[in-house]
């Protein structure tokens, strides 16, 4: 039983990794424009992660709102 619960555990991480690698993969697909919008609307202090994932795009970019 702890064997399946930690591959459990550990599928959940896995899937977890990779899901979040999509999510990057979508903030590079976007447009410049997209990009700048999604900055917009989390530009609030204290970043959130999306806010920040999407000024570090930005910055590989050489964008800026």
């Amino acid at each position: 039983m702890l064997k399946t619960r930690m591959k459990r555990v550990a599928d959940r991480g896995d899937h977890a990794v990779r899901r979040l690698a999509e999510i990057e993969a979508s903030f590079a697909d976007l447009s410049n424009e997209d990009l700048l919008d999604l900055a917009d609307i989390f530009k609030a202090e204290p970043r959130s992660p999306i806010g920040d994932m999407a000024f570090v795009e930005m910055a590989r970019r050489n964008i800026s709102l």
